[in-house]
């Protein structure tokens, strides 16, 4: 049957998504699944890349088995991260982990040669301690020898796609996060990248959603034994792939796209750049089809999925059902963390940090299971709440409602709480959002669909959306100025 691929390649895990149109309707079928366990040598922490192409590969072979007849193909990922090929097109390295210390304190020396608000002001991204020009500058004050050989950046995307194709685009949405691309312009910013010593010529041609790069190369067919499957670059940055499937019928629309991060915000035709979104910390990323997501990063179910890890370093193993069963038993509103607080950032002891930061804001810690996980789902959605109000001050809208996308979805109570915190309706689902919306652009690169408002209501029909009121309006009213209170956000929200 004739069907595509979609890569769907997440912070902690991978999947490979076979999608077919069956009487305008999506229909999905998980093909493989496996980890992305990033790999900690030499002091560093890096992507284990070969591995996740070596998945690649195996979810071509199942494809194969299955008698799929595959029509396309195209990858997203996580933003940020990058390798290096060299003269000789092999790859410099493995690349850094975007949670790798060796950007720290890199951002404050770089705004002492490029002051923040130019910085701002050319590219609109938000300013995060592991965006790529960091990590750029980072490895240039180490004079790391990669960059001595390096010949073509590539960000993981691009890197994975050049592994099937030999070809060497950087795709839009995922250029938009490196802090290196100038909207005003409509490419890499060249005054920029020369500031920063860097070559010109790493940068290579910028391509759109909805672009066919390529086919499997010759070499890869033979040694799978499959045809030269077509391959189109997507929303190549998962949240965007995953905005592309929020099943809204019209804008405005306000999304919180949920995983290891939380990505909240909307969809806008052009950037936001002004000194309030400065402030706010705001970025403009790359949409499909001409437009930005106006959004922040929030650090999300990552906090709880290394409290969780942590735990079973120390024995005690919880399923995530579990998990979620003795928050809704634990106290109401005991103690709140800044999700974003930099504590939270790097892997370790993360209910140590969590105990921490309550002495520190004059809380008294979480001191169960239950009272550790009700704290963060608490603190993310009121977190929420916070920058969702952020946005439609920057963005001129209100929102009725507030749209979820994500793996973390299927924490049904995190969801309640986040109607209950925004007091707004909240429409959950799909699950798979961005494996779904890199399905959706492909279809549209080939006539199937003939814009991404068809194809999100396509994808309206065709998966399951729950809603979900918001309770206890009062109570949570009166929780929110509390944490606004012990965060420290209160002096945030004036202005």
């Amino acid at each position: 049957m004739t069907s595509i691929l979609a890569y769907d390649l997440g912070a902690s895990s991978g999947r490979a998504l076979l999608g077919r149109l069956t009487d305008r309707r999506i229909v999905t079928e998980e093909l493989h699944r496996f980890p992305n366990d990033p790999v900690q040598v030499g002091g560093r922490l890096h992507w284990d890349i070969l591995r996740l192409y070596h998945e690649m590969k195996q979810a071509l072979l199942k494809a194969k088995n299955r008698g799929a007849d595959l029509q396309s193909l195209g990858i997203d990922t996580w933003a940020v991260d990058f390798g290096f090929i060299g003269s000789n097109g092999e790859l410099l390295g493995n690349p850094y982990h975007y949670r790798d210390r060796h950007t720290d304190g890199m951002m404050e020396r770089l705004f002492r040669e490029i002051p923040p608000e130019d910085l701002f002001g050319r590219t609109g991204i938000q300013f995060l301690t592991f965006n790529s020009i960091f990590q750029l500058y980072a490895l240039k004050r180490a004079d790391n020898p990669i960059l001595r050989e390096a010949k073509r950046f590539l960000m993981i995307p691009d890197l994975l796609r050049y592994f099937l194709t030999g070809e060497t685009f950087n795709e839009f949405s995922n250029a938009t996060t490196t802090q290196l691309y100038n909207p005003h312009k409509g490419d890499w910013d060249r005054e920029l990248i020369a500031r920063l010593g860097l070559p010109e010529a790493w940068f290579g041609q910028i391509v759109q959603p909805g672009t066919r790069v390529g086919s499997l190369l010759p070499s890869l067919c033979e040694e799978l034994g499959v045809d030269p499957v077509p391959v189109y670059a997507v929303a190549e940055h998962d949240t965007g792939s995953a905005v592309a499937a929020v099943p809204a019928l019209r804008k405005p629309f306000a999304y919180l796209s949920c995983g290891t991060w939380s990505l909240m915000g909307t969809e806008v035709d052009k950037p936001v750049i002004n000194d309030l979104s400065r402030e706010l910390n705001f970025t403009n990323e790359g949409g499909v089809y001409g437009t930005y997501r106006l959004l922040k990063n929030i650090m999300g179910l990552w906090i709880l999925n290394e409290t969780r890890r942590e735990w079973e370093r120390a024995g005690r193993s919880y399923t995530f059902p579990e998990l979620v069963r003795l928050a809704g038993e634990a106290p109401a509103f005991a103690a709140f963390i800044d999700p974003d607080d930099d504590a939270f950032l790097h892997p370790g002891d993360m209910p140590g940090r969590i105990r921490d930061y309550c002495e520190k804001t004059g809380q008294k810690p979480p001191q169960d299971a239950g009272a550790f996980v009700r704290c963060i789902l608490e603190s993310l959605a009121l977190k929420y709440r916070y920058v969702l109000e952020m946005t439609e001050r920057l963005s001129g809208q209100r929102f009725e409602s507030l749209h979820m996308v994500g793996g973390g979805i299927q924490n049904t109570l995190l969801c309640q709480w986040t109607a209950d915190a925004i007091g707004k309706p909240v429409w959950a689902g799909p699950a798979e959002g961005s494996a779904i919306g890199n399905l959706a652009v492909q279809w549209i690169a080939q006539g199937q669909f003939s814009d991404i408002w068809e194809a999100r209501k396509v994808v309206r029909d065709s998966f399951p959306i729950t809603a979900y009121e918001p309770q206890g309006r009062e109570m949570w009213q009166d929780a929110y100025g509390i944490f606004l209170h012990v965060t420290g956000l209160s002096q945030s929200t004036t202005g």
